[in-house]
């Protein structure tokens, strides 16, 4: 029998920890001196900095030039190119808004379906300068399109590019082209590129109304060098209320996508830290990686063979690349797994190698540790935001400091497993002690069957613990490296799901690292089981928690490099001709109390309706603010008729200034038999009238300061007030206010609409004069 080395199946399980991470994604980026056939993170870094140079959200003239710089670089490419322009009204979400998409093809020498490249030019509403979001992808696709045309190949399939507008306005740019322009009817798969942090690794999420098994198996012999994806990823996305242009493609047209985005540094997402300096430039080289084989791939794939009624688990593993089977695996294997665990301790009690009690004693640490590891990092995580409540100012979920929180979670979590095992264990009961991880993680695997089937691959580390299983009941003796290399698929699989879940969702579910801890602790069992002196593990791990929380406690403050989100509006009344600051934070720096004081009020006194967020926060606190000569808008009647016992309304708002949003609220008591806006009309319930659940009609997202045209139809004896509130994004700029620049430690709040000129009027139709439109000279007073 072989001898059994403890400190280097330590050592190798730490190296398998590190692979696991390490072989996700490219470890650097690539020159321009690489070959013009291969993607060029170098290269492609060069329209992204003039992409990103500045905010250019919808509407917005940096938006203008960075679609004639996109137009230009497809065209230096040789693709068809054109623009596309609509208004899209979204009756879930009340928005209108007049998306302008880019639009190129390259012809494809025998096209039956067409491959779409696919991802938005325009940044998020707030002053994001948009590097990753989307100009990763917008590079990502200009630069393998190029190194693809270096090739000098011929593609069968047409390929298609759609740069989107207005994604960041619920997708309506992807709804437009989805909806009208003719290349869309004959789409055979998309690939988009997003991203929502600035690093880590892309991860493909696959988006289909069928089965996904053909899918998978042309992504497979597509052959990416490094693949991040699995079906639990789409299963949990698919949960979240999250949409992206890939959704809308897929709900709307019926097409086939596969999506790609990084998003760890989740706290730079849409703000003005989303920079080129901040892009982790391994994650342009990973979404580099995917693109240039597909696109190779699928140019010439048969895009009319990608549907399926067969679902297929998948998921990433290192030296493999990918694994999959259909889902009518999972049950038998479970059954499998269940029949060779009862084999095997029957036969380990007739070797005397397994016994009852010491089976049933296993179940007391592993069970402790989920409990308390799981109460641990639930309470632990609300423990630290009364003590840190300034982390409530960082929206995106994931903190700052959130990668030392789940250092200092999972070896907290290692620490109190090591100590009951060392408690309840010795190493002449490590075989029994394994029994219960087994059991429970079949356990595991029967919900996932019943519940989530996109996790079914969970059963697979469960054959190699029972295969560790039949070694160590057969052999006098464990040896160690061989156990450690047993367990090299578990941890692969899902020591990279300890880190990526509260990275993804939010440092509150660092719960899910905790509970993962103890899970991938039970497979190592027939190695850590081993260890004499585990107390000193134990100690070890805590101690290194503390080294974490203490990291974690200096970097928790605000600073130049980790900025607090902070917001100001200014807000005017034009009915009552009062003013105020408003402010969406709740703890208020230095910068915001210059305006709205030390003790400001709340905010609900003097205002009713906000502009809304991501987060569904609301204006916080108010102070008042000196009147300012703002001009808002004028309103022109242009229909008032009665007919048939029903009135027939038609008026135009028109700016008077450049403003850019306009939302338009009614109260919810109101009936509206029919309503439109610039002619885009609200769906209608089963009574046949106007669908209404808030008293927010619209929120129109302008742009060219174009007016807004409200038509409406309500019974003849309802007199509608409107309640009109006009957006601009210029309070840092306007010349009538002065206000100080923010000071270093401090950047616009994401999600939101900050840094804005608000004027509330409320508007009758009785009050409107009755003209026609050939009368109206708009006049934008400066």
């Amino acid at each position: 029998m072989k001898r059994s080395f403890p400190l280097l199946s330590f050592l190798l399980i730490i190296g398998l920890i590190y692979y696991s991470f390490y072989s996700l994604m490219p470890q650097k980026g690539s020159p321009s001196s690489v070959s013009e056939t291969e993607f060029s993170t170098q290269r492609a870094l060069i329209p992204l900095k003039e992409i990103s140079k500045a905010p250019h959200y919808h509407g917005s003239e940096e938006q203008k030039n960075v679609r004639n710089y996109l137009l230009k670089e497809l065209q230096s490419l040789g693709l068809e190119t054109e623009t596309q322009e609509g208004f899209v009204l979204n009756p879930e979400f009340g928005t209108l808004d007049k998306p302008i998409n880019i639009v190129a093809r390259l012809k494809g020498v025998n096209s039956s379906k067409s491959l779409l490249l696919h991802t938005h030019y325009d940044s998020a509403l707030v002053p994001s300068f948009g590097a990753s979001d989307a100009g990763s992808g917008i590079v990502t696709i200009l630069e393998s399109l190029r190194a693809f045309k270096a090739t000098g190949k011929q593609p069968k399939n047409d390929i298609i590019v759609l740069f989107s507008d207005s994604e960041e306005i619920d997708l309506e740019g992807a709804r437009l082209f989805q909806a009208n322009h003719p290349w869309a009817k004959n789409i055979g798969i998309a690939l988009n590129f997003e991203a929502r942090g600035s690093g880590g690794p892309s991860v493909m999420i696959l988006e289909s109304n069928g089965g996904n098994q053909n899918l998978i198996k042309a992504f497979i012999e597509a052959n990416p060098e490094y693949p991040v994806a699995s079906s639990l990823m789409y299963s949990v996305y698919k949960m979240l209320p999250n949409k992206t242009d890939s959704t809308v493609l897929r709900e709307g047209g019926d097409i086939d996508c596969f999506f790609f985005a990084f998003m760890d540094d989740h706290f730079d997402y849409h703000t003005a830290n989303d920079t080129v300096e901040n892009l982790d430039i391994n994650s342009l080289a990973h979404q580099g990686s995917y693109l240039l084989p597909l696109l190779t791939y699928f140019a010439d794939a048969d895009l009319s063979n990608l549907k399926s009624d067969v679902d297929d688990v998948y998921v990433n593993m290192p030296f493999v690349k990918m694994i999959h089977y259909p889902f009518a695996w999972i049950l038998p294997m479970i059954i499998i797994s269940c029949v060779i665990l009862i084999v095997l301790i029957f036969f380990g009690i007739r070797k005397k190698k397994l016994n009852a009690r010491d089976i049933l004693k296993g179940f007391i640490p592993f069970l402790l540790s989920l409990i308390i590891c799981g109460i641990l990092g639930f309470y632990g995580w609300k423990l630290l935001l009364a003590i840190y409540p300034q982390y409530e100012e960082v929206q995106q979920g994931f903190k700052y400091n959130g990668h030392a929180y789940i250092a200092a979670f999972v070896f907290l979590s290692l620490a109190i497993l090591f100590y009951l095992y060392d408690r309840f264990s010795k190493r002449e009961n490590v075989v029994s002690i394994f029994i219960a991880p087994i059991i429970f993680w079949i356990i595991i695997n029967v919900v996932v069957f019943l519940f989530l089937k996109g996790a079914g691959y969970f059963i697979i580390p469960v054959f190699f613990g029972l295969l560790s299983l039949w070694l160590l009941v057969r052999q006098q003796k464990a040896n160690l490296l061989l156990m450690a290399l047993l367990a090299a698929p578990a941890i692969f699989l899902y020591a990279p799901l300890i880190q990526l879940f509260p990275v993804a969702l939010g440092s509150d579910h660092v719960v899910i690292s905790c509970v993962f801890t103890v899970l991938l602790f039970g497979l190592l069992i027939p190695v850590l089981g081993f260890y004499n002196n585990k107390s000193i593990f134990s100690i070890g791990s805590f101690v290194l928690a503390i080294i974490f929380l203490i990291s974690a406690h200096f970097k928790s403050d605000f600073s130049e490099k980790r900025q607090k989100p902070n917001s100001l509006i200014y807000y005017e009344n034009a009915d009552s001709g009062n003013a105020y600051w408003l402010t969406y934070d709740k703890i208020l720096d230095d910068w915001t109390k210059g305006y709205l004081g030390k003790s400001p009020e709340a905010a609900s006194k003097y205002v009713n309706y906000s502009s809304g967020s991501k987060y569904n926060k609301g204006y916080t606190f108010a102070s008042e603010a000196p009147q300012k000569e703002i001009s808002d808008f004028e309103t022109v009647l242009q229909k008032d008729t009665i007919e048939n016992g029903s009135r027939n309304v038609t008026f135009t708002i028109f700016p008077k200034r450049h403003i850019n949003q306009l939302s338009l609220y009614a109260d919810t008591t109101i009936t509206f038999q029919s309503l439109a806006f610039n002619g885009q009309e609200m769906p209608k319930n089963s009574s046949g009238n106007v669908e209404r659940t808030r008293a927010s009609l619209l929120r129109y997202i302008v742009a060219n300061n174009d007016s807004l045209e409200v038509s409406y139809t309500t019974k003849q004896d309802i007199e509608v007030p409107f309640t009109v509130l006009e957006y601009s994004f210029d309070l840092m700029s306007n010349n009538q206010f002065t206000i100080n620049k923010r000071p270093k430690y401090t950047m616009p709040k994401p999600f939101i609409i900050t840094d804005a000129i608000v004027v509330k009027k409320t508007i009758s139709i009785n009050t409107m004069q009755k003209r026609t439109l050939d009368s109206i000279t708009p006049q934008i007073n400066e």
